[in-house]
């Protein structure tokens, strides 16, 4: 960015541009040692039309300017770039992350013996926030009105005990074992001529359905600890997992994080060299700036790695402020998604865009 001048002293600008100035408060925040200036987007579609800049934002100028960008993947996380869009629709995205998503958790727990320490509520609660290894989009909603069934309900079973000369026993998650059949516990009945009935109402082993036999249901990490049991102590118990959004409660959300910042953007407004590029190299926690060798013993810093930018302003605090500008650029914003594997990173995306998707024409059609 050039230096301040005088509104008068400005060169003129053909007629469809903008200002240096107003473009850049248009498409930057500009962050100051104090505090960053010109946060607000620009939403109304006449902002600039003295000038004969368009402002508005339609479907054809939104799918010319938008791009999704990976920038890396992994078995439970990915980071990309989201170019061309507003704040509020990347917010949205996160949102949807988090509560909307369905996944499979466990909700109802059968508790049939418990004499560890853990209370049975408290063991209840961990038990719901283990992440299952089962995929949401092969089950439907378990509704108050409905029985459970091999298409809504998983059922894991827990027996474990310590005997009592024997070291404390802990006891992980990979202890928790799948019952394809449904419930083994039966419900107790004052009929004793009465046919006698399980917790659920399985019509068929869920190990034959084509869709759930090429990958056994399970649990995602197995060495998270439950619970653990001193000499002579015992817990068995059923758990049944139902499909949920985050929206109800936490344990169903498919995000570890889902969190998104603006690009940061560093510039040098002079060259710093000899000792003052050692000492702006140095104030930077997170190594942005670097040093270029220019031979003869010259060096001077350069803006070597922007994208890891905290934007801490280490680097314009003090007799710094005039030679660094820190600015983010508001219609890019990097994205992070961590699962907590059910879904992988990128078909969690996936499904957010197509509730996104949903929403948007559930609107138009309340609309029309």
């Amino acid at each position: 960015m050039s230096k301040k001048v005088s509104a008068l002293d400005m060169p003129d600008v053909p007629m469809g541009q903008l200002p240096e100035h107003l473009n850049r408060q248009r498409t930057r925040v500009t962050c100051n040692a104090d505090a960053p200036i010109h946060t607000d987007a620009v939403h109304y579609s006449g902002a600039y039309s003295l000038m004969g800049v368009d402002n508005s934002m339609g479907l054809e100028k939104f799918s010319k300017n938008f791009k999704v960008e990976i920038v890396r993947l992994s078995e439970d996380e990915i980071e990309f770039d989201m170019i061309g869009i507003d704040a509020s629709l990347a917010n949205a995205f996160r949102r949807i992350l988090i509560a909307e998503i369905p996944t499979m958790a466990i909700e109802k727990v059968l508790m049939v013996n418990n004499t560890s320490l853990i209370a049975d509520e408290v063991l209840s609660h961990r038990l719901g926030l283990i992440p299952l290894d089962a995929d949401p989009r092969l089950f439907e909603y378990l509704s108050e009105n409905d029985v459970p069934n091999e298409r809504n309900t998983i059922v894991y079973k827990l027996e474990v005990s310590c005997k009592k000369d024997s070291p404390r026993n802990t006891v992980k998650t990979n202890q928790l074992k799948w019952l394809p059949n449904g419930s083994e516990l039966e419900m107790a009945t004052l009929d004793k001529s009465a046919k006698v009935k399980s917790y659920t109402s399985f019509s068929c082993s869920q190990d034959s359905l084509p869709e759930i036999s090429k990958k056994p249901l399970g649990v995602k990490h197995d060495d998270i600890i439950i619970a653990k049991l001193g000499p002579g102590q015992a817990i068995e118990l059923e758990a049944h997992a139902v499909k949920g959004i985050g929206k109800v409660h936490a344990k169903w959300s498919p995000v570890a994080s889902a969190w998104y910042r603006m690009l940061p953007e560093v510039v040098l407004l002079t060259e710093v060299k000899g000792q003052d590029a050692e000492k702006l190299v140095n104030k930077c926690p997170v190594n942005v700036f670097d040093i270029e060798d220019l031979g003869h013993g010259d060096k001077k810093a350069i803006v070597a790695n922007p994208r890891a930018c905290t934007l801490c302003r280490e680097c314009i605090r003090g007799v710094n402020e005039e030679l660094v500008e820190l600015g983010r650029v508001k219609h890019h914003f990097i994205f992070t998604i961590e699962s907590t594997g059910a879904l992988s990173p990128e078909e969690l995306f996936i499904e957010a865009v197509k509730i996104l998707e949903e929403k948007c024409d559930r609107l138009l059609s309340e609309l029309s």
